[in-house]
């Protein structure tokens, strides 16, 4: 009996993406080389790229439509650390030949679900065949006003450093896939493995913290690493407060059960929160800005000047409520 026939690269792109397109007249439909985007003259234009591949940024088992929620979600998280409003994406897919029109059908609708939610569409891209583990790579496209981008660089000593949402979630969700933390519920198992799957850009906060924010970053590589990226573009240290972590139910109870430390919390990555600073007098309207947009936020330490010698050392320091400084090894995730 003859095997399931294989689609062709411009049938996959007539079948599963070009629908992506519809709602942007300048992707022609992906029937044309390029595409052709207008720039409005008040704004200016914010690119991002990410890639996701199998075995490392996402599992074998998770279902497609999750992989797809994860690779825009990401890319969009980059466009809410720089406070810019989502426009449109370009995506790459390397495919697996023994890859199935059913698992491309629920990455395609993940993505629809995506575009839908956040009001961007696919403009263009390419898709080829690979021996190796499948993987994708999206360029996204926002769009901000003049100057008012946010940036990793302006952090200054006296600034309060804040984080949005809970931390430490989805590197939870990822010890869960692979059967740890047997003693949660079964609910509270599925709240990280969503957390892991499924990031949550925090786009309207992004949008709304030109003014207020000195420096933000988006948490992929772990809290502590990404402080350090402000930190090191600033040319600041941090204090940070261990105690002060907002923890959701699940990795409280994981972390009282002594499944899990705290330095475990604060080095593990795909939160896709928003990490920012702030001159202190502005705690009142960042929290009217909080309880408006229905966003937790939590202020979890202050930047502070690099003492003498420091330079080469690991810029911030984690600390206890007894004020004990945390071993937290490496500080987060790195890819080499």
């Amino acid at each position: 009996m003859a095997g399931p026939r294989k689609l062709g690269e411009f049938e996959i792109i007539r079948r599963f993406f070009a629908p992506l397109a519809a709602q942007e007249p300048g992707a022609f439909a992906l029937g044309d080389d390029a595409a052709v985007l207008s720039v409005p003259p008040d704004r200016r234009l914010v690119v991002t790229t990410d890639a996701v591949v199998r075995g490392l940024h996402f599992l074998a088992p998770d279902p497609p439509d999750s992989v797809a929620v994860k690779l825009l979600g990401v890319n969009l998280s980059d466009l809410a650390s720089m406070g810019a409003e989502p426009m449109a994406y370009t995506l790459t897919a390397a495919l697996p030949e023994d890859l199935d029109e059913g698992w491309l059908r629920g990455f395609a609708d993940g993505l629809d679900g995506m575009q839908r939610e956040y009001g961007l569409s696919l403009v263009g891209g390419d898709t080829v065949g690979t021996p190796g583990p499948l993987s994708f790579s999206l360029c996204a496209f926002g769009l901000v006003k003049p100057e008012a981008e946010l940036r990793r660089s302006g952090a200054r000593e006296g600034d309060r450093i804040y984080v949005s949402g809970t931390v430490g979630d989805a590197a939870l969700g990822l010890r869960v896939l692979r059967g740890q933390l047997g003693m949660l519920t079964g609910a509270e198992r599925q709240w990280l493995v969503d957390r892991y799957r499924r990031p949550r850009p925090r786009l309207a906060l992004g949008g709304r913290l030109h003014g207020l924010a000195h420096a933000a970053i988006d948490v992929s590589d772990g809290i502590v690493a990404d402080l350090a990226h402000i930190c090191e573009m600033s040319g600041v240290g941090a204090r940070l407060r261990a105690d002060c972590m907002p923890l959701s139910a699940a990795a409280r109870r994981a972390l009282d059960k002594g499944a899990v430390s705290l330095a475990d919390l604060l080095v593990g990555g795909d939160d896709y929160e928003l990490l920012f600073t702030i001159s202190p007098d502005k705690a009142a309207v960042l929290a009217e800005l909080s309880d408006e947009l229905a966003c937790p936020l939590a202020e979890i330490g202050e930047i502070v000047a690099l003492r003498k010698g420091e330079g080469s050392r690991h810029p911030v320091l984690v600390v206890d409520e007894e004020e004990r400084v945390l071993d937290v090894g490496g500080g987060g995730f790195r890819h080499f």
